[in-house]
């Protein structure tokens, strides 16, 4: 039966979201202020956006739903990507923010990148923006799925649905719903839009993966009683190497490949533009000491969301199967349990599931406004239309957010497979792409004066393929060979570092402007100093 205190919750939230994106689509005078806000985002804003994009629904589905059936075991993901996130503002950020300006003023990664090296064919350009929109699919689908599966929770959903005298999946009913509140608001605001609206999410996200876990500990008479119950259903459970799922020790692969997730935020292009956006490049340093923060106790909630639903379905005297059967619900699972008092719980309630809602599009947004300005930007303009006009590239800007999720969306239609059923699946497989095919670029561009044009291209061809390769092709081998079962993103970025390091060195040295330019980008303040 559908709560309708929970329902009006909800849905007010996806108002004021929707009201963000119409307030900003006043604002939106050029490309520079659709895709990066003018470069005037302050330290908070860039904070929380960056970190708000950056964990999806990932952060309240599909990590909790992991360490349920792993156990702490998969908690070695979250210390990746902490040390990743703190590596990545502390490294790339102040310098990525200098040297995009001093670099042609570029608005995009691909565009950063052709800038860089000069490169006056468009190919790097065109390479970097195929790669995007290829992995921003699959990410962006991550996002769709977990909407679906947040509406048909939310609203209890039937599965077929009667609609206009037709039998309409309720699955796919909720797919297109969630697109499309995404999509409205991307449309209007761009990319101050997509700021404010995830400053906002980031906050709502924080307070909710904080409660759920704290309530649940309350309720078992505080942390030693907790730590007891679960030890109770599985001593594997508190143990960071044994997997409670399978009563195996943890091997170097797997360690290497939770703590390899790390790797990935040097390609992050959804996070690198905050980066570049920020009002001032002095401001990075407090903008790190926020991202950090709400990084660290953020994670710390989420694997304890999933450790104390096995102390919340002992308590309720349920199973997993009869409360769906589906471990990436457990934050909704236990929302709707736990507040179930008076109007005030149930409103609370649904302010609370509102946070997943707003994981999700905090990320999903970021992806499809990325995907809009890699095609706009840097393949019709350079493919299609050379003297496009900025009218005319926000309005094919805002064609291709369309049709990016129309894609995403019938992709996930797809309920047959257990990839496209699963976040975390496809979450890990586009957050590999974009680490391998763009992190060891980004890191040598600022980094090593001799990279050019060449072991650029070489690295981001490398770096994806072998992603796709490996995660289609060769993990079906790592029962005959263990190797194989590394994560995608470990042998993806170190085999592009490689790349474009040969390459590089093979061929011709990058001409005395371009080595000028980054002298000069090298000798200014850095972030120690910012």
């Amino acid at each position: 039966m559908t709560d309708w205190l929970v329902v009006g919750a909800f849905v007010g939230y996806l108002a004021v979201v929707l009201g963000i994106g119409f307030f900003f689509s006043h604002y939106q005078e050029n490309l520079g202020d659709y895709y990066l806000g003018g470069r005037r985002m302050n330290k908070w804003v860039v904070a929380l956006s960056a970190q708000a994009s950056d964990m999806s629904g990932w952060l309240l589905m599909g990590l909790p739903g992991a360490v349920y059936l792993g156990g702490l075991s998969e908690a070695w993901i979250g210390v990746g990507l902490l040390v990743g996130t703190y590596l990545n503002w502390r490294i790339v950020a102040h310098r990525l923010r200098r040297y995009s300006q001093m670099c042609g003023d570029s608005i995009t990664i691909p565009d950063f990148i052709c800038n860089r090296f000069r490169d006056q064919t468009g190919v790097s350009r065109i390479v970097a923006a195929a790669i995007i929109l290829v992995f921003f699919t699959f990410y962006t689908m991550s996002g769709f799925v977990s909407c679906a599966k947040l509406f048909t929770s939310t609203f209890s959903v039937p599965e077929t649905v009667t609609l206009l005298g037709m039998n309409v999946s309720g699955y796919s009913l909720c797919l297109v719903a969630g697109a499309v509140v995404v999509v409205s608001y991307t449309l209007m605001g761009g990319y101050m839009a997509v700021c404010w609206t995830d400053f906002i999410q980031g906050a709502l996200m924080f307070v909710a993966v904080v409660v759920v876990p704290a309530a649940v500990v309350c309720d078992a008479g505080g942390l030693g009683c907790t730590v007891d119950a679960i030890n109770e259903v599985s001593p594997n459970l508190l143990s960071l190497f044994t997997s409670a799922k399978t009563a195996e020790t943890v091997g170097v692969v797997g360690l290497v490949s939770c703590l390899a997730w790390g790797l990935g935020y040097f390609g992050m292009p959804h996070i690198l533009v905050r980066f570049m956006s920020i009002d001032n490049p002095s401001e990075v340093k407090g903008s790190r000491r926020i991202a950090i923060t709400w990084v660290t106790i953020s994670l710390a909630a989420a694997v304890a969301i999933g450790l104390v639903f096995h102390i919340y379905l002992v308590g309720h005297g349920v199973s997993l199967e009869e409360v769906g059967g589906d471990a990436e619900k457990c934050f909704m699972v236990m929302i709707d349990g736990i507040f179930r008092g008076g109007i005030a719980q149930r409103i609370f309630a649904g302010v609370l599931l509102s946070s997943i809602m707003a994981a999700i599009m905090s990320t999903a947004d970021s992806q499809l406004l990325v995907s809009a300005s890699s095609f706009s930007n840097d393949l019709y303009r350079v493919v299609l239309r050379r003297k496009a006009s900025d009218r005319e590239l926000l309005a094919v800007s805002r064609c291709a957010v369309g049709v990016v999720a129309i894609v995403a969306v019938a992709m996930a239609m797809n309920t047959e497979s257990d990839f496209f059923k699963v976040v975390m699946k496809m979450v890990s497989f586009a957050w590999a792409g974009f680490g391998a095919a763009f992190g060891p670029l980004i890191i040598l561009s600022l980094f090593w004066r001799r990279t050019n044009l060449s072991g650029a291209i070489a690295g981001m061809v490398v770096g994806s393929v072998t992603c796709i390769v490996w995660k289609f092709v060769l993990s079906g081998c790592a029962k005959d060979c263990p190797i194989f079962g590394l994560y995608e993103l470990a042998p993806g970025f170190l085999l592009s570092f490689v790349a474009i390091v040969v390459v590089s060195l093979l061929t011709q040295a990058p001409s005395k402007e371009i080595l000028d330019e980054f002298d000069a980008v090298a000798s200014g303040p850095e972030g120690g100093n910012a």
